[in-house]
């Protein structure tokens, strides 16, 4: 990946921007709000967000809400975005290699800084294996 986004409602801020300065170093990060811990409505935040990943404004995204459920759900209501919640680092993994997840999702109340940030190059870092893993992740945009 070599463009990502970043986004969050305010119970993932906290975490949104230590990761968008963790990460700066490593990858170019657009950050598609929010912009403080004011209340916000994640799915408008992370619909918003998501779109930019299927315009191919950016190759991948990292949503975070106060548990990651929310901004889970509300990325995989979008034909074509596949984002895991992830909790540690295998699942952020296998949610690359097998999955070919392009959104990272992360509960901002959850999980802490250090691994967080492990989580989140731990995803970036892993390629899609391909393969049978193909076919799999082509049968998911054709359910309805």
């Amino acid at each position: 990946m070599k463009k990502i986004g970043i986004a969050s409602d305010h119970g993932g801020f906290e975490l949104k921007e230590y990761l968008r300065k963790e990460l700066a170093d490593s990858i170019e990060i657009l950050d598609f709000g929010t912009k403080d811990e004011t209340s916000v409505d994640y799915p408008l935040v992370i619909a918003e967000a998501c779109k930019k990943v299927l315009s191919k404004e950016v190759d991948g995204l990292i949503a975070l809400c106060g548990t990651g459920i929310g901004a889970s759900i509300a990325a995989n209501r979008y034909k074509g975005i596949r984002a895991a919640l992830c909790h540690d680092e295998f699942t952020a993994e296998m949610s690359r290699r097998h999955n070919n997840a392009n959104v990272l999702v992360l509960g901002g109340r959850i999980l802490g800084k250090d691994l967080a940030a492990r989580i989140a190059q731990k995803w970036l870092n892993t390629s899609f294996e391909a393969g049978r893993h193909e076919r799999r992740v082509g049968q998911l945009d054709t359910i309805a």
